[in-house]
């Protein structure tokens, strides 16, 4: 497949959707769980999650485009300021998948896909109890981007939730021990296998097998 911008815009809908979904790679899939200022509690599966920046912590997300139809995450987000970021895992990456259904408002996708509520100090949204990385967000921004009408959420991490010995003695994650899933197109998803570690690239201490 060689195709110019033409041709991309040429081929049909579905196609072009899926192939452009997945074609960035494999990304990290996260359940964002949020609460309504009226008690209604929204669970939705995205998988461009990205990181901003340490110091502070921030993490964004790409909202699709609002107003064409509900968009429940980002209205809660703005009515409270608060949602939490949940890793997947295997064990309920199905659930996790079903949570993009159109639900009603008022229906919880919690009690919809069969995940349960857990709840922290200082986090009115409701964490994934199945997920093993949890973090609990501080809505700071909304950014639009003009060029497709989808929007930048951007938020400081306010808890961070882990297990212990998930993180190595490099202070790395440990993904094999997380079993945290990854996604490609609008429904595909990958387990995840560490390849190696490197240190930390510097001019002068390339290794010479590298060089052509």
């Amino acid at each position: 497949m060689n195709l110019n911008k033409v041709q991309i815009a040429a081929m049909d809908r579905i196609r072009r959707i899926k192939i452009l979904n997945g074609i960035s790679g494999i990304k990290p899939v996260n359940l964002i769980g949020t609460v309504s200022a009226s008690g209604n509690t929204n669970l939705a599966v995205f998988s461009s999650v990205v990181h901003l920046g340490s110091d502070p912590a921030l993490l964004g997300f790409i909202m699709r485009p609002v107003g064409e139809v509900p968009r429940h995450t980002y209205e809660n987000i703005l009515e409270t300021g608060s949602y939490t970021i949940n890793h997947v895992h295997p064990e309920f990456v199905e659930n996790a998948h079903y949570t993009s259904a159109k639900f009603e408002g008022k229906e919880s996708e919690f009690e919809q896909c069969g995940l349960h509520e857990e709840y922290h100090e200082d986090i009115s949204a409701p964490f994934v109890t199945e997920s093993r990385v949890k973090l609990g967000m501080n809505f700071i921004e909304d950014s639009f981007i003009k060029h497709n009408g989808t929007r930048l959420i951007i938020g400081e991490i306010n808890r961070l939730i882990l297990p212990d010995e998930a993180v190595d003695s490099n202070d790395e994650l440990d993904y094999e021990i997380l079993g945290t899933v990854g996604t490609s197109g609008l429904n595909g998803y990958y387990g995840v296998n560490k390849i190696g570690r490197y240190p930390y690239a510097r001019i002068g201490q390339i290794p010479d097998t590298l060089k052509s």
